[in-house]
């Protein structure tokens, strides 16, 4: 029996205004990032976009972050049309992309004049990492469209090698400013190839392989060490080999690729949670789109290696992950990250299959800056502190590992302190022993920073015990080789709500030169 046609997708209105700066979608008063609301609508919701507290921002800097989502939004829509099984809506995703052309066309060439200095620009976005974005959704339509011999008026091959062009430009743009290693430069290459077909974005000079070897270190972590740019790189490669799967992709380059996506693999919890580490949304839905979009993608790196050991540890970048017994931790000890990194040297993050008992807090989108600030901050972050200040932007070191234990150290982060943190899986528990040593008395704090109901009861003697509450439940036992504090505080939750309060917990030994704090994790069977 043959089933009824399926129902005709959507059809964007296109918005008629540039993009501005997405990262300005953000409610200045709580933090959040605005609700996605009418985007396929072409018009700025009446109102303004709504905050999840209640607010409703109406401001040129949040319409233009709107238009931004719009835009790409409906790049995305017209790609659904043009791979439809239904020839009406292919035939509509010719005309939406006929009036792209046309708008783009009428922008002339001269660049954003709205965009801030350190910005590389676009044309109809501020950004030409946004328009690159855009753009190979754009690029992958009319590839669709074609594949299944559907003509494209000539405007539309216009536009394609206008885009072609402009990556081209940008790309340059960077490489003469020594930012070579960018993850614009990832996307510039995707639009490239996704809208010109031409072999050399990825086997030519300045190419996809060339920026492969540049920008993602032999462990495997795009350079910066932040999850979420880790992967918005990746979908950017897989990308580019999707619009040109007849190139030839050198071996090195290759494995680097299969490494990129191992490392996701390893993050991950055993239910699917990923670590935001460093900059990046903690928990944004939105986002889903560009996980789904690269998991559909990862078959074209081919075969790819085994499941993960209960420690791994990548020596470049700097991350030791821990599996073992219900319990997944990720131990930060590598460099700075430059400017998605935050100053949370010897962060220990905790969590279990479906739970983010301790987790990295993420970052909120540029634009707040308080909120921003405090994310980075050592404060915000499951790490030692000296006299409650932050830490330096510095690296650690490893010190040593086997298949049961890792240890590192960090001398930088404080001028005369020395710190190190050895894990240990041991009998279904954690083991966490920190030590900080310093060259004068001074207040040494270990912080706890959880996402979940914390209780926290003093054992006697100084000991502490704490019970994490999620789907899945944590309790740890706390003792300190000399006499300290607690203080449990309220605090912001992770950086997909500032609202959200959570208990902090700041440990500390005062007037010490060393301590050590020993903490011992179970999860509750």
């Amino acid at each position: 029996m043959i089933g009824a046609p399926a129902a005709p997708l959507r059809t964007p209105v296109l918005p008629a205004e540039r993009g501005g700066w997405w990262h300005a979608y953000i409610c200045p008063a709580h933090g959040v990032e605005l609700e996605h609301d009418g985007l396929l609508d072409g018009v700025f919701p009446a109102g303004g976009a709504r905050c999840r507290h209640g607010c409703r921002i109406d401001e040129p800097a949040v319409r233009g972050a709107w238009t931004v989502l719009a835009h790409q939004a409906s790049a995305r829509q017209i790609l659904a049309l043009a791979t439809s099984t239904q020839a009406a809506d292919r035939h509509t995703a010719v005309d939406l992309l006929t009036a792209y052309a046309r708008q783009y066309a009428a922008l002339g060439a001269a660049p954003h004049d709205g965009a801030a200095q350190w910005m590389l620009r676009g044309r109809l976005f501020h950004q030409a990492l946004t328009e690159a974005i855009w753009a190979v959704s754009i690029g992958r339509a009319a590839r669709a469209l074609r594949s299944v011999g559907q003509p494209l008026p000539a405007e539309v091959s216009q536009l394609l090698r206008a885009l072609g062009t402009a990556a081209g430009q940008a790309r340059d743009a960077l490489v003469a400013d020594d930012r070579f290693d960018s993850n614009y430069t990832a996307w510039l290459v995707a639009a490239g190839a996704a809208c010109s077909g031409r072999p050399e974005w990825i086997s030519g000079r300045h190419g996809l392989s060339e920026h492969v070897l540049a920008a993602v270190r032999p462990d495997g972590w795009e350079w910066e060490g932040s999850t979420y740019y880790h992967g918005f790189v990746l979908r950017a490669y897989l990308l580019t080999l999707e619009a040109l799967p007849h190139v030839a992709v050198p071996g090195e380059v290759r494995s680097r690729l299969t490494a990129m996506a191992g490392v996701l693999d390893t993050l991950a919890t055993p239910g699917g949670l990923l670590p935001a580490l460093h900059d990046g949304p903690y928990d944004r839905p939105p986002a889903q789109y560009e996980l789904d979009e690269l998991q559909d993608l990862r078959p074209l790196l081919g075969a790819e290696a085994s499941g993960p050991l209960p420690v791994t540890v990548h020596p470049e970048t700097g991350y030791a992950v821990l599996r073992g017994s219900g319990l997944h931790a990720v131990l930060d000890f590598g460099p700075h990250g430059g400017s998605h990194g935050h100053l949370d040297k010897l962060a220990l993050y905790l969590y279990g299959a479906d739970t983010p008992w301790q987790p990295d807090p993420g970052q909120v989108p540029y634009a707040h800056r308080g909120w921003r600030e405090h994310y980075a901050s050592t404060a915000a972050h499951p790490t030692f502190s000296v006299d409650g200040i932050d830490q330096a932007e510095c690296a650690g070191y490893l010190i040593g590992h086997d298949d049961r234990s890792v240890s590192v150290g960090c001398d930088t982060a404080y001028p005369g302190v020395s710190a190190r943190r050895q894990l240990t899986l041991h009998d279904g528990a954690l083991i966490d022993e920190l030590t900080v040593e310093t060259d004068r008395a001074t207040r040494i704090t270990s912080q706890l920073r959880p996402d979940v109901d914390l209780t926290v009861l003093a054992a006697g003697g100084g000991a502490l015990e704490t019970i994490w509450r999620g789907r899945q439940t944590l309790r740890g036992q706390h003792t300190a080789s000399t006499d300290t504090v607690v203080l449990c505080r309220p605090g912001p939750g992770p950086a997909d709500d500032p609202q959200r309060v959570r208990t902090w917990v700041d440990w500390t030994a005062v007037d010490a030169t060393t301590v050590t704090f020993r903490s011992i994790y179970r999860m509750e069977n």
